[in-house]
């Protein structure tokens, strides 16, 4: 599997590629095949990975949390709702709780993070492959293709499956 720090700069060279597959499979995948396909290879790929050696997610993006699921953290932390927003929240314009800072304000140094198993359900699914519906969200799969390690390999995967071919000319067959 590519390194995570390899990643990004191997996604970027892929990336017209990796848009023709997204065009291709719109196209031709049928939806709840593809969602077999991609829960199979979430389940195969991640079984044996380890997230802590990576934390490209942590590092590029906000966490999000529900005011739900930040009560829950807090009570993890021994801490107040309303102190635990205050050091480490900001409310978001859905209504959703965003980390103050990229990276994530619960990233540890080790690779682990500070709320353990409390994390947010948004952290603890992304990259959102074992998610239903997949079809509907490929443009946000691609654009994390450059995150992801695993969803890097899980792309490639399907390329094989499907029999992609992809040529310069944003032609595939």
């Amino acid at each position: 599997m590519i390194s995570p720090n390899e990643v990004k700069a191997r996604a970027q060279q892929k990336k017209n590629e990796n848009y023709a597959f997204r065009t291709f499979l719109k196209v031709q995948a049928d939806p709840e095949k593809l969602d077999r396909q991609f829960l199979k290879l979430h389940k195969e790929l991640f079984r044996n990975y380890d997230c802590n050696a990576c934390r490209n997610c942590c590092k590029q993006f906000r966490g999000t949390l529900s005011g739900e699921e930040a009560a829950q953290c807090a009570e993890n932390l021994d801490m107040s709702p309303d102190e635990f927003k205050a050091k480490y929240l900001h409310l978001n314009k859905e209504g959703m709780y965003d980390t103050n800072h990229v990276p994530c304000d619960f990233l540890q140094e080790d690779g682990s993070c500070l709320l353990g198993d409390c994390k947010p359900d948004d952290c603890t699914d992304f990259p959102f492959t074992a998610r239903p519906d997949r079809w509907s969200s490929l443009l946000g799969i691609m654009s994390n293709v450059a995150v992801c390690p695993v969803l890097f390999e899980m792309i490639e995967r399907l390329k094989n499956e499907y029999g992609f071919v992809y040529h310069r000319n944003n032609r595939w067959y």
